[in-house]
């Protein structure tokens, strides 16, 4: 149950990238900041002035190494989706402005090799990646961010295969 004061808060904008291989595996990172089980999906904020789909390369790149060149824009979710930080994170993080983010994903094909994937970038967010397979990638996701990517999935899996 999340406090008053944390349920005023607003949502912090935010993209997300499902990056498929021709395969139809989906680039999992597990973030250093993180428990060694979870993992997630490239994802971070819209800046000031960016659209979506803008913020989405930059991140990929920013996360991955990986450029809009060597990618194809598949789809992008019908609606934005939210979730809410678990009490224990409002506050700590975003410097507590936000209470969770409201997401808008895309889904981009990978026309690159693994070589091209460089976790080690200026802010590594991830200490490993790998590909996985969609229902793998709803097994590592941190609790509390599992139903966005149940739905981002449901909503990309007829591109998947």
């Amino acid at each position: 149950m999340m406090t008053e004061k944390a349920a005023r808060l607003p949502y912090r904008p935010c993209v997300g990238v499902v990056l498929v291989n021709d395969a139809g595996l989906i680039f999992a990172g597990r973030r250093h900041d993180g428990p060694a089980s979870a993992w997630q999906m490239p994802q971070g904020g819209i800046d000031e002035g960016e659209k979506p789909r803008e913020a989405a390369l930059r991140e990929l790149r920013e996360e991955t190494g990986v450029s809009a060149g060597l990618v194809e824009f598949v789809a992008k979710s019908p609606d934005w989706v939210t979730y809410d930080l678990p009490e224990e994170l409002v506050g700590k993080i975003w410097g507590g402005k936000y209470r969770g983010q409201r997401q808008r994903w895309f889904l981009f094909r990978f026309l690159g090799r693994d070589i091209d994937i460089d976790i080690e970038t200026d802010h590594p967010e991830f200490a490993e990646w790998r590909w996985v397979k969609a229902d793998e990638m709803l097994a590592v996701i941190v609790p509390f961010k599992r139903a966005v990517y149940e739905a981002v999935i449901k909503a990309f899996r007829p591109h998947l295969a």
